[in-house]
């Protein structure tokens, strides 16, 4: 077969090579070296469309499965359009910090009081082990094909077309939900200084300016944001991680030795088994936003080094910011303290278990700071979640498979279009100045509750298939620039933990704790508010499949060549042995961990 030309990277290129590579950002995609025009000329004439840049390029995936015009959709995934700005640090610090925001510091609150501290751990553990596998399984496919919205991209190319458009809808949906969601949070966490005097919709024009702000600096701009925002994230973890170690054995002011007393005392387990299930959701959303890194590849400056750098260091968060800190947290707070069960919702930060933790060791002062960094949080989330819906729009519309404005890139490398409509649809937000905050809390949250667990199911089974292909098509894994730790194991356990977590939270949410007590009509509301993103992937999957008719892809006509990122892995491993070898010892093992 023949192969379709590649197009390599900066630092992808041959020593010995006569060609010099491309150079991102200078003179290419329609722009001009115009430095001595006007700022006002230049900032407007920034917003005109790039003729020559789509999220896909064109041919990369057909909303009917087959592939057009297979040389020119490779040269242009392999330099794509979506400015490639994003470096290494930012990547890493986005794989670290970028998706800790409310699920993790105020979500986890009400799931301790439903399960239990015990139920906490268990469920963030399985969790975080699913992820663990389904990062590695996208970091391998991101690599080698770093195309941008490649969740629907991958579902479309390995599984099924009308499944990459279900794929794709659901995580630019979560991801339009998520941004009022997180400033309806934000203005919930004001209330902890301002007790209501002022009113919410003002602070929340003031989050939303920000965020949409931030996002129109571009992939940079975004960048820059999360680096800064995981920093700070990461900071006030360790250090809460360290206080509580100290609180737990009896450093705190207006406390003793407490050890493993609220294990016994009220227990460690709440509402049994069911308690336990009811936990995962909220461990679902608390991780939600960890595959940022993938959709990131397409505008990152060296996929092949900064990508798996990062996809490792996934590992860690899991472990240290999650296992440990919520370990603490549940060694701290028993389930039944009163202010975990009076928050208004689960973002309210007056039932952070991190903040009760820090007022019950009688500690003043320190409470209002951690408000602090859970509002850093909240931000920094709802910008992922603009750049998260905004690529996965315009990806969907060059596949045909959303209107074809949504493509409209701009000359400074921005889906302009798409960033509008979900700055837009941020404006749901002024819900949290109505009575009716609460109430568009909870059906907003209802919507992107199960979406992750819909998008890493697809990874997982996308680099099933994907590796199925591989192998039927002739090619070995030592083509292939980054493996899967795990490998396809790794991604058949994380494809059926998430159908286990599907069926069991289709149990808790039919049947959840205490339903004989809500009658018929809040049976059917809180199933729905814990089960609604699932009708919605179905109906769109079917529907999208009766009209378009559209196949589900064999393994020896798949396309691996389209926007496939062709290196010379012998030469290249060689230099990195050579490199490595060179290193100091505590390199080695920093390397090895991270």
């Amino acid at each position: 077969m023949e192969l379709a030309e590649k197009h390599f990277g900066p630092d992808d290129y041959s020593p010995d090579g006569s060609s010099d590579p491309p150079v991102y950002g200078q003179q290419q995609y329609g722009e001009q070296l115009d430095h001595n025009r006007p700022w006002t000329t230049r900032f407007v004439d920034s917003f005109k469309r790039d003729p020559n840049a789509h999220a896909t390029p064109k041919g990369a995936v057909g909303a009917d499965g087959r592939v057009f015009d297979v040389e020119g959709a490779a040269a242009g995934t392999a330099s794509s359009p979506l400015h490639r700005h994003l470096k290494g640090r930012h990547l890493q610090m986005i794989a670290i910090g970028g998706s800790i925001g409310t699920g993790l510091f105020v979500g986890s609150g009400s799931a301790l009081a439903t399960g239990g501290p015990a139920s906490v751990v268990i469920a963030f553990v399985l969790i975080g082990i699913m992820l663990y596998c389904t990062v590695h399984a996208l970091g391998e496919m991101a690599v080698l094909f770093p195309v941008s919205g490649s969740f629907s991209a991958y579902s479309t190319r390995f599984l099924d077309p009308a499944w990459g458009f279900a794929m794709g809808w659901n995580y630019a949906m979560q991801w339009l939900v998520v941004l009022p969601l997180e400033i309806v949070a934000a203005t919930l966490t004001i209330q902890y200084w301002s007790n209501g005097s002022i009113n919410n919709d003002a602070w929340v024009a003031i989050f939303l300016f920000l965020i949409i702000l931030i996002n129109l600096f571009g992939v940079k701009g975004y960048g820059e944001a999360e680096f800064v925002f995981a920093i700070i994230k990461v900071v006030a973890i360790v250090g809460y991680i360290i206080l509580g170690i100290i609180l737990n054995c009896g450093g705190g002011p207006d406390g003793g030795y407490i050890g493993g007393t609220y294990y016994h005392d009220p227990g460690a387990f709440h509402n049994g088994f069911k308690g336990l299930c009811s936990v995962f959701v909220t461990a679902a959303f608390a991780f939600a936003g960890t595959e940022l890194v993938g959709l990131a590849a397409a505008e990152t400056e060296n996929p092949r080094k900064s990508l798996p750098t990062a996809v490792k260091q996934v590992f860690w968060r899991i472990a240290m910011f999650y296992i440990v800190a919520l370990t603490i947290v549940g060694l701290l707070v028993p389930y039944n303290d009163p202010k975990l069960l009076n928050g208004t919702s689960s973002a309210d930060a007056k039932a952070s278990p991190f903040v009760i933790s820090i007022q019950r060791a009688g500690i003043s002062g320190l409470p209002s700071v951690f408000n602090v960094v859970i509002m850093i949080a909240v931000l920094s989330v709802g910008n992922s979640s603009i750049y998260g819906s905004s690529r996965t729009l315009a990806a969907l519309a060059d596949q045909n498979q959303a209107p074809k404005i949504l493509g409209y890139i701009d000359r400074k490398g921005r889906p302009i279009v798409a960033i509008g409509v979900a700055g837009a649809l941020g404006l749901l937000a002024f819900f949290a100045g109505s009575a009716s905050e609460t109430d568009a809390f909870n059906w907003m949250l209802a919507l992107s509750g199960l979406s992750s667990i819909f998008t890493w199911g697809s990874i997982c089974l996308a680099h099933i298939r994907f590796r199925a292909a591989w192998k039927k098509q002739g090619h070995t894994l030592d083509e292939l620039a980054f493996r899967s730790q795990p490998g396809v194991l790794g991604s058949w356990i994380g494809f059926l933990f998430n159908c286990l977590v599907l069926i069991v939270q289709f149990w808790t949410a039919a049947w959840p704790v205490g339903y004989r007590a809500l009658g018929s009509a809040g049976q059917t509301q809180a199933f729905f508010e814990a089960y609604l993103a699932a009708p919605i992937v179905v109906i769109s999957y079917v529907g999208y499949k009766i009209v378009y008719k559209t196949p589900f892809m064999r393994s020896h006509n798949m396309d691996l060549h389209t926007g496939i990122r062709d290196l010379n892995i012998a030469e290249l491993v060689a230099e990195e042995k050579a490199e490595r070898a060179a290193w100091p010892r505590w390199k080695k093992v920093y390397k090895f961990l991270c």
